[in-house]
């Protein structure tokens, strides 16, 4: 349990153990964090803003912008604050709750994704039930469900009989830029492979899970686009879908190749790494990846855009 524990505080290592590194990495992170921010933020407004976009598929990506926006908000102020103000410290608690919620954020984004991945593969292979499937109460149902179960899988993961649950005595250095599970799980003076075997096999249970559903969406939606005669038809169908699909590589991608390794073989520069990619840029990509490919959402952006050149 918690009260087992004989360490307050931990010393989070920051972005790099080079003073000088880690004060480059700071303000490169600095403004990757706030472009995101801007970039997930503008796609919110843009959404809400324009009747047109008022679709189930704009409805989901207004979900994931304020997903990440809450998911990046997570780690980087407080990894960004310690390295400006030369802090290193976070408490107990802090780790806790940050490990927590960075979990049910991500867990959250997993479900998102496979919500809007049935959303495109029900548009694309049933276009006809699309409206009666896919109406205002099922999005939201989908996406409250997404939300649950986040919160849930993460109280199973950080708190009641895993990460948490084991004992700290020391040392308390966190070899990493926030409390992430394998580093955190380390420091545990107990033995720990009990704790990250079950957590292995509820991870491949239902993150994995969610991944195999995605995957048969997206396999649905391309057989379905390679079955489509006309060219033209083709690559509309192709290009609504290409979206979606990037971020679910990229997400699920740099994230399984954290957390479904042994902890025994936790490398801190690795796990710093791959941590940045579904951690910030990821999440700073969306709107980039997702705007470059939708002429509905740039010519919201320019409409709004314009918008405010009259007003000013």
């Amino acid at each position: 349990m918690m009260n087992q524990s004989t360490v307050a505080r931990f010393i989070l290592k920051g972005f790099s153990d080079i003073p000088a590194v880690n004060a480059v990495c700071t303000g490169i992170f600095l403004i990757i964090y706030i472009w995101g921010l801007l970039g997930n933020i503008s796609v919110i407004m843009v959404i809400i803003k324009d009747s047109h976009l008022h679709t189930p598929m704009y409805f989901f990506l207004k979900n994931l912008s304020f997903l990440d926006v809450c998911y990046t908000s997570v780690t980087m102020p407080k990894a960004i604050a310690n390295a400006i103000l030369g802090s290193e410290d976070i408490s107990l608690p802090e780790c806790v709750a940050q490990l927590y919620l960075f979990f049910a954020l991500a867990a959250t984004e997993c479900f998102l994704l496979t919500a809007m991945a049935y959303d495109r593969c029900t548009a694309i292979y049933r276009p006809l039930l699309y409206g009666v499937s896919m109406n205002k109460k099922v999005c939201w149902e989908l996406v409250s469900t997404a939300w649950i179960c986040g919160a849930l899988y993460s109280t199973l993961h950080t708190i009641t009989i895993n990460t948490f649950s084991l004992p700290f005595c020391g040392p308390n250095v966190i070899d990493h830029f926030f409390c992430d599970i394998p580093a955190v799980m380390r420091l545990s003076c107990a033995d720990y492979h009990a704790n990250e075997e079950l957590s292995f096999i509820y991870t491949s249970c239902i993150i994995m899970g969610a991944f195999v559903l995605t995957l048969i969406s997206y396999i649905c939606i391309i057989s379905t686009i390679a079955k489509i005669q006309h060219v033209q038809g083709r690559w509309k169908a192709f290009s609504t879908c290409s979206s979606h699909m990037t971020t679910g590589i990229l997400f699920y991608g740099t994230g399984s190749s954290m957390y479904l390794t042994p902890t025994s073989n936790y490398s801190p520069i690795q796990g710093r790494l791959a941590a940045l990619f579904y951690s910030i840029i990821t999440p700073t990509l969306n709107p980039v990846i997702y705007c470059l490919r939708n002429k509905e959402i740039k010519g919201a952006l320019m409409k709004v855009y314009h918008q405010i050149q009259r007003k000013n």
